[in-house]
């Protein structure tokens, strides 16, 4: 398990407990879910 802090290219909505993949390539090279969201 890793903690993230990301900062977007573009807008979008979302909410805790989001599962969100982390796309490389084509190929998925990570997954996860938001735990909480920074404004």
């Amino acid at each position: 398990n890793i903690k993230m802090t990301v900062t977007l290219i573009a807008p979008i909505a979302m909410d805790e407990g989001l599962r969100f993949a982390i796309r490389e390539g084509g190929r998925t090279v990570g997954a996860g879910v938001v735990a909480t969201i920074v404004a």
